[in-house]
């Protein structure tokens, strides 16, 4: 196994990561929440127009996983007004989970957030993601808050915030 994780700097490389997305959006979020909603919001924020929308206009950075040069996972990153860092998104493909991919995932956001002199790094998770749940706490992220937000097309994200301190 040799892990890659790489900045995305291009359109085609954001293109095969927004791909990924639609791919593992379908497979991980059923039976946590509607397949209506799965598409919904993979077309609202993991997208191509959303990811890019998200680079170019409101500050998130992407990187891309490889596996043996193999695409298989991505994260995204923003820096906020204060002290902490925001990790939007960590998605990894069921077959290359238990690994250890998602543990140098993670040091590399932790690695970032230092980067920008950033305190803590926080998240939002589905509150029924019990996989998810169980990977951050084990790493060390823990509840702060909880959040209900409407997303739009009678959807809601209900989520735990859960924050890392560095």
């Amino acid at each position: 196994m040799s892990v890659e994780i790489k900045r995305v700097k291009y359109l085609p490389e954001l293109r095969k990561v927004a791909e990924l997305a639609d791919e593992i959006w379908h497979e991980c979020f059923v039976g946590i929440i509607s397949q209506g909603q799965i598409d919904y919001m993979v077309e609202k924020f993991q997208s191509l127009p959303a990811m890019t929308d998200q680079i170019d206009l409101q500050g998130y950075s992407y990187f891309a996983v490889y596996d043996d040069g193999e695409l298989c996972g991505y994260t995204a990153v923003k820096p906020e007004e204060d002290s902490r860092f925001f990790l939007s998104k960590l998605y990894l493909r069921k077959d290359k989970r238990g690994r250890g991919i998602a543990s140098k995932m993670l040091e590399r956001v932790f690695r970032e957030a230092q980067v920008y002199g950033k305190s803590s790094v926080y998240l939002t998770v589905n509150k029924h993601n019990c996989h998810a749940i169980d990977v951050y706490e084990k790493v060390g992220f823990r509840k702060v808050d909880e959040a209900v937000t409407d997303i739009g097309s009678g959807y809601v994200m209900d989520d735990f915030i859960m924050e890392y301190t560095l």
